[in-house]
């Protein structure tokens, strides 16, 4: 990428500084052990007034206003000068990494200290990729990295990659150069975010040369990571299916729902095979929801994308949540009749003790009631996914940074962080759009033939809220709360072994 033209930088900021020759590669180190600062001196052929040189114009090239110190207006200013998009937030990351007293503001020794951490970590990782240790990452070996990472690459998109951060296109990387590429990334400096920070920034970047793929998620191995995604589903609903049934049980009563009685009354109809009633449609529905949201996803980040002028970039958290929302709101609707025929099997009563069969009572439903019946409760349905996403995006985001500036001190969260952070945040969403799932799921148990059917969703609301008052909203929200964690965790369990059985990992 070229850098801010006039601003007296080049790739990421660094201030020009009179070229060194280079031959070959850079010095090469050939004994492995731990990385110090003389490392960093030596693969950069400098000495230690140069390197302070350096980043003292650096720290200049931010302070354009010469206050001695950068805050996040500096920061934010500097970095859209060297053309790294706003909304990726790497301002806000940037000063959170480098403001080590918390005052919102960076001096000289903060961003100092920063740089030093940074060198040696984009250090240590050059000298993981690069295997012969011969001073300079060759294509292939970074080929091999991204592979043992996960990422397929293909060979056009390599060169790619190689030539943007190979600031003198000899066809290799020096520390040099991918210190460079990587110096103002706040975050951990992992093959995988070092190939998404390129994929996402630079490739959605309107320098010259910039390119824009076809699709940012095509190096993936997606069938693979979507069947993974299918079976961990699939398993997670099915060991919670016996939360659901109760917290459909208890979503239907108009009179006091009470937990121990419904489980007991659900044991002497149906036995233990009664908790999972309803549990194959419930499965079932996990492959094509899944496939209808993930593409239908993909394609309006295309059109959000084009309309911004951003092609197929990054869309920013307000697209995705509009693209997230409308994707779900389309799958939902397509697979909608089997949520209903599913909530109609566990919340009818027992034929001598079986369940009603699955053909009969769909055949019943759409000759008795008609088609649109199997379309009921649909409205309230697609009210809750706006909301909830909005929520359950804002929440996790929240949790997120604070793990990151409270509890890692500045890290980037893992899985297991993610997931705690997605756990918490899918439950309170979920809580919020609580009385919405409750109205839908009354008015898909309810026969529209019956004498005391609900006229429509504002007749679930007002006979509730008189016979039962708000609290009637929030029945069954105790196993529906009891869900959250078992069901992220054996998703998360199962996707992880599936990843290592699919060669994913």
């Amino acid at each position: 990428m070229s850098g801010a033209a006039g601003q007296g930088v080049e790739h990421v900021g660094l201030p020009k500084m009179e070229a060194k020759s280079k031959p070959g590669c850079c010095n090469p180190v050939k004994k492995s052990g731990p990385v110090t600062m003389d490392h960093v001196l030596l693969a950069l052929r400098e000495t230690k007034e140069e390197r302070d040189l350096r980043i003292r114009s650096l720290f200049n090239f931010f302070d354009a206003d010469n206050v001695g110190f950068l805050d996040y207006a500096q920061i934010e200013k500097g970095l859209s000068a060297l053309q790294i998009p706003g909304e990726y937030k790497y301002a806000s990351d940037l000063l959170k990494v480098c403001d080590a007293n918390r005052d919102g503001r960076v001096d000289y020794q903060e961003f100092k200290r920063y740089m030093d951490d940074k060198e040696l970590e984009l250090y240590r990782i050059f000298q993981a990729i690069d295997v012969e240790h011969n001073g300079c990452i060759l294509p292939e070996e970074l080929w091999d990295a991204l592979v043992k990472a996960g990422i397929q690459i293909d060979d056009e998109e390599l060169a790619r990659f190689v030539e943007h951060v190979d600031k003198d296109n000899n066809g290799i990387i020096t520390f040099e150069e991918w210190r460079d590429f990587l110096l103002l990334y706040p975050h951990e400096a992992t093959i995988e975010n070092i190939y998404h920070h390129w994929e996402r920034v630079y490739l959605v970047d309107i320098g010259e040369h910039a390119v824009i793929p076809e699709d940012l998620s095509k190096h993936v191995k997606r069938s693979k990571y979507f069947i993974a995604g299918g079976i961990a589903g699939a398993a997670s609903r099915t060991a919670t299916a016996p939360l659901d049934r109760l917290k459909v049980v208890l979503q239907v009563q108009t009179t006091r729902a009470c937990f121990l009685p419904a489980i007991k009354k659900i044991l002497k109809e149906d036995g233990v095979l009664g908790f999972f009633r309803g549990n194959g449609l419930n499965v079932v529905k996990v492959a094509p929801e899944s496939a209808i949201k993930f593409y239908t996803y993909e394609m309006l980040k295309t059109v959000i994308g084009d309309s911004m002028g951003n092609e197929k970039g990054d869309i920013g958290a307000s697209g995705r949540l509009i693209a997230g929302g409308v994707a779900g709101a389309v799958a939902q609707s397509a697979v909608y009749p089997m949520d209903l025929v599913k909530t109609r099997l566990q919340t009818c009563a027992s034929e001598g003790g079986r369940a009603p069969k699955l053909g009969k009572l769909t055949k019943d439903i759409w000759v008795q009631e008609g088609p649109r019946a199997f379309y009921k409760g649909l409205v309230p349905s697609l009210l809750g996914i706006i909301p909830y996403a909005g929520i359950d995006l804002a929440v996790y985001e929240t949790l997120k940074d604070f793990s990151r500036t409270y509890i890692l001190q500045d890290s980037e969260p893992g899985p297991l962080v993610q997931l705690g952070c997605g756990t918490i945040s899918g439950a309170l969403g979920a809580t919020c759009v609580y009385p919405l799932q409750v109205v839908r799921t009354r008015m898909q148990a309810q026969s529209s033939n019956s004498e005391a059917a609900y006229k429509g969703m504002s007749d679930v609301f007002l006979r509730t809220v008189r016979n039962e008052g708000y609290r009637g909203f929030y029945k069954g929200l105790f196993p529906n709360l009891l869900k959250v964690v078992p069901a992220a965790s054996i998703t998360y369990l199962v996707y992880e072994a599936m990843k290592k059985s699919l060669e994913l990992d």
